[in-house]
């Protein structure tokens, strides 16, 4: 049976989350200089009014043509809102989300009509209007950040009450890891797609740490179970071991989640899209970082602790 070695190629696992991780804060710093925040903030967290209409193409000709940015950003400005964001839906640009500052009932109304002399007739079925003031907005955000600061301690305590000290931080940097290059997709989808984060994104960060250390607890599991039946072996072989025993399972596991988490993303709607394609990048990253990242810094770890353990052992003999 062919074994396949973590431990001998951790230098290209190491490398590969390294740039990605510079990739990561790169578009993050980007983001910053452009919008403030390092991911391109959604309505939920700034505040602000978002208008989405979708064209009647039962209207003949209506929808010969998609909408085009120029022209809705001309009728944005002679409304006094060229600040505003806006984003085109749809395979065939049918559909236009407008983010705005907060507008009262006369103003929207003034902007639906101006956005209907010169785009063409709305179906008022598809018309959808959310507001946010900026206080709930910073709320959210500080709740949201709150609870993903929460869970990170929670799962630092208890993988240090089931192991040792050395396992739980290796574990807590794959869930960084795992957090942080998802974050950092989305800065560069907000950048070059004007993909936009809100509440869900949160939540999905959340998941991603679920699901994350449920599968490098099963591989620091097996290490620790074979460390004290073969207290002789290295930890470099236990480690490969351990991964190659547990591989098939994250595999599977994984798949099996992205199926549907694929599903929700082609048919789920504009609604769960994007939060569909954060559990999906963040679940590849956790079951990448378990099985690469998170055995080898701690087969690293201990192979360093072991060789300095011995070099003073050996010291103090000569002595």
């Amino acid at each position: 049976m062919i074994k396949f070695s973590v431990i001998k190629w951790r230098g290209l696992w190491w490398a590969i989350s390294g740039i990605a991780a510079i990739v990561s804060i790169i578009a993050m710093i980007i983001s910053l200089t452009t919008f403030n925040a390092p991911l391109r903030p959604g309505l939920d967290f700034v505040g602000g009014t978002r208008l989405q209409l979708a064209r009647d193409c039962s209207i003949p000709t209506n929808c010969d043509r998609p909408i085009e940015v120029t022209q809705v950003r001309q009728v944005l400005e002679t409304q006094g809102l060229g600040n505003s964001s806006i984003q085109l839906l749809g395979d065939n640009k049918q559909i236009l989300s407008i983010r705005a500052r907060n507008l009262n009932v006369e103003e929207r109304t003034q902007l639906q009509a101006a956005l209907r002399e010169e785009i063409g007739q709305f179906d008022p079925k598809t018309i959808q209007i959310d507001s946010v003031g900026p206080t709930i907005g910073r709320e959210l955000f500080s709740s949201g950040l709150m609870a993903l600061i929460v869970s990170f301690f929670g799962i630092i305590v208890y993988l240090s009450i089931r192991f040792q000290f050395d396992y739980a931080f290796f574990a807590i940097f794959a869930l960084f890891h795992d957090v942080f290059i998802t974050a950092g997709i989305f800065a560069i989808l907000g950048l070059v797609a004007g993909i936009e984060v809100n509440s869900l994104f949160l939540v999905a960060l959340l998941t991603i740490t679920g699901f994350s250390v449920n599968d490098t607890v099963v591989i620091y599991d097996r290490v620790r179970e074979t460390s004290a039946a073969n207290p002789d072996r290295s930890i470099n072989e236990i480690v490969d071991d351990a991964v190659n025993q547990t591989l098939g399972r994250s595999i599977n596991t994984t798949l099996t989640t992205l199926l549907p988490l694929v599903a929700i993303f082609l048919f789920g709607g504009q609604t769960l899209k994007f939060f569909a394609l954060a559990l999906i990048i963040g679940f590849i990253l956790g079951a990448y970082s378990s099985i690469f990242v998170a055995s080898s810094l701690l087969a690293w770890w201990r192979t360093n602790r072991e060789n300095k353990t011995v070099a003073i052992a050996d010291s103090s003999a000569s002595d």
